[in-house]
């Protein structure tokens, strides 16, 4: 196998030449973005992930994106329940794959920065240069509390993941000495040895998706893609265009560009109304209320601060919207569509699910790519 390129312009483009980049998302986590509880659910199974892994491969899938969970959310089905640790299983897809960049999803306060960087040359290595890092500073306690970590404040979480950030990129770089320091707030380490490099002479691409302004400033001035998922942005196209232009302009202001990247659920049929059923059907109809309503305590709305009408309207939209992200839910025509126009919007990748992946993919492979490549955003395979 030859060596990838050593340019970071390459890493970014993810090795080729797609306009529109396009990956699959959560599905290292069973039942992956949809909280649900019909039978046909994602498992997240290492067999399910490695077909799907060589499906997307095969069909010119730019990359896989999983999620750094470690414990459900309850309800019916244990909503997240089943995971696969993300380095490891990075590691074992890019044994299997050609030409797909693998996401590694890591929670900062979690790993060790020497450990970290170690991990994810050695999945860089086996991939021959197509290791990503999605970089988490971390926001559930109930999972930091497994690991005795206590979360910081808000801001200093960010602080911290920059510091971290700061030792595995020097790590990953530093040539001048055999061994090296690193004397920060957080880490401070002697003796510093860490052979071998990344492959190609280039780091990994690093994404973040922090929401806040702390979160978004620390994607700005650390990381070369970061994801927005806002509530304007799952519910409508000009709302993912008016973020795409808010994130822009404030990379401005740090005198630098960044990608952009969203989420989404994919539910594509013959026929809208297929469609838009089965979405209601999955997402709605057959949700997983317990693992909804925990996720939705999470950020601090529960019945007994929400009036009920409100909390039915918040339940149903979170269930449908929010855990998914914007629904592309259509046909072939429609989903390639509003794909074009959020790409037209400025956006240089989205990271979708499916209910079940092994079972929708071909269908997205075979209808909707080729629209795709006939709008010009994506090559042929």
């Amino acid at each position: 196998m030859s060596t990838k390129s050593g340019s970071m312009g390459d890493r970014i483009a993810m090795h080729n030449a797609n306009t529109l980049k396009l990956g699959v998302f959560g599905a290292n986590c069973s039942s992956s973005r949809t909280a649900t509880c019909v039978p046909e659910r994602w498992s997240a199974s290492w067999e399910d992930c490695l077909k799907l892994a060589q499906m997307a491969d095969d069909a010119g899938i730019d990359f896989m994106l999983p999620i750094g969970r470690w414990r459900g959310y309850g309800g019916s089905t244990d909503f997240h329940g089943t995971t696969l640790e993300t380095i490891t299983w990075a590691c074992g897809l890019l044994g299997a794959t050609k030409r797909i960049t693998v996401f590694g999803t890591v929670h900062a306060p979690l790993f060790h920065p020497l450990v970290a960087a170690k991990q994810m040359v050695t999945a860089d290595c086996i991939g021959n240069g197509r290791f990503g890092l999605n970089i988490v500073a971390g926001w559930n306690e109930g999972e930091f509390e497994m690991f005795g970590v206590e979360q910081r404040e808000h801001d200093e979480r960010y602080e911290f993941a920059e510091e971290w950030l700061q030792v595995i990129k020097r790590a990953w770089s530093e040539t001048e000495a055999e061994d090296f320091a690193f004397d920060g707030r957080w880490f401070k380490l002697k003796n510093i040895r860490a052979k071998p490099k990344p492959v190609g002479g280039a780091r990994p691409l690093i994404m973040n998706a922090g929401s806040s302004g702390a979160g978004q400033r620390f994607a700005l001035r650390n990381c070369d893609a970061f994801f927005t998922a806002t509530g304007a942005s799952r519910s409508s196209l000009d709302g993912i265009a008016a973020r795409v232009n808010e994130v822009k302009a404030e990379a401005q202001t740090h005198g630098k560009d960044i990608d952009v990247y969203t989420i989404g659920q994919v539910i594509c049929r013959p026929t809208q109304k297929e469609a838009e059923d089965y979405h209601r059907h999955a997402n709605v109809d057959n949700a997983d209320w317990g693992a909804v309503e925990r996720m939705l305590a999470l950020r601090k709305i529960t019945r007994d601060n929400t009036s009920a009408a409100d909390f039915e309207a918040k339940r149903v939209f979170f269930a449908a919207n929010s855990i998914g992200g914007y629904p592309f839910v259509g046909t072939p025509d429609k989903v390639a569509e509003e794909l074009a126009i959020v790409s037209r919007a400025g956006i240089r990748g989205i990271a979708f699910s499916f209910v079940n992946y092994n079972d929708e993919l071909p269908y997205f492979r075979d209808e909707v790519l080729p629209r795709l490549a006939r709008m010009g955003l994506r090559a042929g395979v």
